[in-house]
């Protein structure tokens, strides 16, 4: 199994570079603030090197179930999910995680760069985007704008407006 993503997705397109990213937020007049550090694949050493980032922290976290479909779950970072839970209130059955090829196929991000930036690459709109609605509450939000080796602060109704822009409105829930 490989970190590295596939040079293409599940469509052919190749995945949005963190560039482009930033360049779509600007063409929606989205302002963004993207700072540089050391890359980070777990929460935990997201918090040793955020320094002075304030606002919300995210972990995201990509499922799937039996039938192969997909969520992509983002909540604030120390919120205990229970799976089997979570999995029974959206209708989705038991939930796993998805494998590293298969959120390079269809997010184009490694593991610890997970996302809500990434819906830019799910051009047919398979996974399907589920954020605690608390985190909504917290400005701004931070997440890897698709590199985990840089963190964005966004807004929360321009994150929203963005994956708008997408075609991936959220679903919003209470996970608390």
């Amino acid at each position: 199994m490989s970190d590295v993503p596939s040079p293409t997705l599940v469509d052919g397109s190749a995945p949005a570079t963190p560039t482009e990213l930033l360049r779509h937020l600007a063409g929606l007049g989205i302002e963004v603030d993207t700072v540089s550090h050391a890359p980070v694949f777990t929460v935990e050493e997201a918090k040793a090197v955020r320094g002075k980032l304030t606002g919300g922290h995210t972990k995201n976290l990509f499922l799937r179930n039996k039938k192969g479909r997909m969520w992509l779950v983002v909540c604030p970072e120390d919120r205990q999910v229970d799976l089997k839970a979570l999995g029974q209130r959206l209708g989705a059955g038991r939930f796993s995680f998805g494998s590293a090829e298969r959120l390079a196929g269809y997010l184009g991000v490694i593991p610890g760069a997970v996302t809500p930036f990434a819906v830019i690459n799910d051009h047919g709109g398979a996974v399907t985007l589920v954020i605690d609605h608390g985190l909504l509450e917290t400005t701004p939000l931070n997440f890897h704008p698709l590199d985990n080796s840089m963190t964005t602060a966004i807004a929360p109704r321009d994150l929203v407006r963005f994956l708008e822009s997408v075609d991936h409105s959220p679903e919003l829930i209470d996970l608390a």
